[in-house]
């Protein structure tokens, strides 16, 4: 017992002295990473040379000895012929967009744009994988203000969905002069919502007052704490509205061939069925399209990444960490479902 005692003790000083020490250095990293916050670097990877180094890998793995010697003896040729006089080639600029419900991949993206901006000619094309659900209004409409400015310089703008582009998704993706999908992607929730829990009744039920005090009849009209009226609820609901309207409205500027009032309903539509209410123009991956441009254009892969302080990398792993957990069990309860 006095050893697992002092064996206790001695983990609970260690313990002490690491939390100690990790608590030093995100302090020292705070206060280097102060006056460079915001920096970052945009990073550049050819497409082609990966599309390439692909099919070499499965050259040597496939072919014989001699088919391969004669498949390199001709490649070697045609680009020998190529280096004498090389073919202008179009170019495609590809973007990456993973939205979370703040559009958080927006600082990044109005970065990547305007890289591009500054020598896309109307000859080139920007390619935009999207990926998003959706979320605040304000932070997706900044985030469609940046694929509107690719379409006002004058730049042909494609989007890929592969998974989901809903709401504020499709918001950004309807900006596409041509919106591809995968056959099975989700597309449309052209709509608004807004929820909030009113936790008033519970406060009263215990004698616990809550005072809401505002300068301005709407400045408040829901409230979590407060005793909601229905004058409250009718001015909201009034705003949301009005928000459906400019995101319809919004919607119809770039997809006129749509039936607004059909589609935006707030349902959601696989790329099928969204093909034939023409939310999209053709059923088609990411992948696919890529690697069909590739034979004829050169493909470039940007993007713009901050740099991030060790308080950032710690927040970060432990966030992964969770993500992993979480997304691990409900993968397992999802397969159950399957047995």
């Amino acid at each position: 017992m006095e050893f697992l005692s002092e064996y206790a003790s001695f983990l609970a000083k260690t313990l002490t002295l690491v939390v100690a020490i990790v608590v030093v250095l995100v302090a020292i990293a705070a206060t280097r990473g102060r006056g460079r916050r915001g920096s970052g670097q945009l990073q550049v990877q050819k497409l082609n040379d990966f599309y390439k180094d692909l099919r070499e890998r499965l050259e040597h793995s496939v072919l014989s000895k001699d088919q391969l010697k004669a498949t390199r003896k001709a490649q070697a040729k045609a680009a020998k012929q190529e280096k004498k006089a090389p073919p202008s080639k179009p170019r495609v600029f590809v973007l990456d967009f993973d939205g979370d419900i703040k559009a958080s991949a927006t600082d990044n993206l109005r970065h990547e744009v305007t890289a591009l901006l500054s020598m896309a000619k109307a000859e080139d094309e920007v390619v935009l994988r999207l990926e998003s659900g959706g979320g605040m209004v304000h932070s997706y409409g900044l985030a469609s203000s940046q694929l509107v400015r690719i379409r006002d310089a004058g730049i042909p703008l494609t989007v890929c969905v592969d998974k989901v582009a809903a709401s504020g998704g499709y918001m950004m993706a309807c900006i596409g002069q041509k919106i591809l999908s995968a056959p099975f992607a989700i597309l449309g929730s052209i709509g608004v919502v807004a929820q909030l829990p009113n936790v008033h009744r519970l406060l009263k039920k215990h004698e616990i007052d809550f005072e809401v005090l505002t300068a301005g009849e709407y400045k408040r009209t829901l409230t979590v704490f407060g005793e909601n009226t229905e004058k409250g609820r009718e001015k909201f609901q009034e705003d949301l509205e009005t928000t459906h309207e400019l995101f319809k409205g919004f919607v119809a500027r770039y997809r006129p061939q749509l039936d607004i009032d059909a589609i935006a309903t707030g349902e959601v539509w696989l790329g099928m069925a969204a093909q034939e209410r023409l939310l999209v123009d053709e059923l088609k991956t990411s992948d696919q399209y890529l690697a069909e441009r590739a034979a004829e254009a050169e493909l470039f892969h940007l993007h713009f990444a901050h740099k991030k302080s060790l308080q950032e990398r710690v927040g970060l792993a432990a966030s992964m960490a969770a993500d992993r957990f979480v997304l691990t069990w409900l993968s397992r309860l999802n397969q159950q479902r399957f047995w």
